[in-house]
């Protein structure tokens, strides 16, 4: 069976997200897909170890995303992704759109050996992994409000993921959290946050595709001032004591 076939959950998912995978990035998958469950064996890098569902609650997942860009990327787009994890929803996203200039963010020394395999493994460039926690990553001039669009899935909830996110993004530039619903009263409560950080909450968009049911959505942050000095907080506080 080739990888087209092996892969067809991420290919009709893909197909209703309007994206088209070629035979390269297929390989790409499947490749990521089988290390992926390798390495889990030894470190904890996903609960889900089902072929099937890690194509779709992981692969897809992280392409939907797709659904907050109303225009075009441009060309070398910087993304960082807040707490990489196993790579999602940054590396699909990198290896669907290659062009993209994308920052892994991760505070564990395993999963960051494990992002760096993978993205040697799957011969990605422009890709960098920073193993660091996201409050001291967001003071470093290089990182701090240097990103087009941050990415954050399962990081927190959103008065705390606010202050350890949006120090990343430079204004004119956007926040995208993955979520499931209800949001609204989550957003209410990390509604002074937002503002003070210097963002505002622009919309909420349903994922509504038949792969992924469960009511999965995009919480879309605008970045229109910059992020005041003293934020994030030193680590741990924005987690223990949020914003707001």
């Amino acid at each position: 069976m080739n990888d087209i076939n092996i892969m067809q959950d991420l290919v009709c998912g893909a197909f209703s997200l309007n994206i088209a995978l070629s035979p390269v990035q297929l390989e790409q998958f499947k490749t990521y897909l089988d290390d992926l469950l390798d390495w889990n064996r030894r470190i904890n890098l996903t609960a889900i170890t089902d072929y099937r569902e890690t194509q779709l609650k992981h692969f897809v997942d992280s392409l939907s995303v797709t659904k907050a860009f109303h225009k075009p990327l441009p060309y070398a787009c910087r993304f960082i992704d807040v707490g990489a994890g196993g790579g999602f929803p940054g590396l699909p996203l990198k290896i669907a759109f290659p062009q993209i200039q994308l920052t892994l963010l991760e505070a564990t020394n395993k999963k960051c050996d494990f992002l760096r395999h993978i993205t040697q493994r799957l011969s990605l460039t422009g890709v960098d992994v920073l193993c660091a926690r996201s409050e001291e990553a967001a003071l470093m001039s290089e990182y701090r409000e240097q990103f087009d669009i941050v990415l954050a899935r399962g990081l927190a909830k959103m008065a705390a993921l606010s202050e350890l996110t949006l120090p990343f993004c430079k204004v004119g530039g956007m926040l995208i959290a993955q979520k499931k619903e209800p949001v609204a009263d989550e957003l209410k409560a990390a509604a002074q946050a937002v503002t003070l950080l210097g963002g505002q909450i622009a919309q909420v968009i349903p994922i509504t595709l038949s792969e992924l049911n469960d009511n999965r959505c995009l919480v879309i942050v605008e970045k229109i001032t910059r992020t005041p000095s003293p934020y994030p907080r030193r680590n741990g506080v924005p987690a223990k004591n949020p914003l707001g």
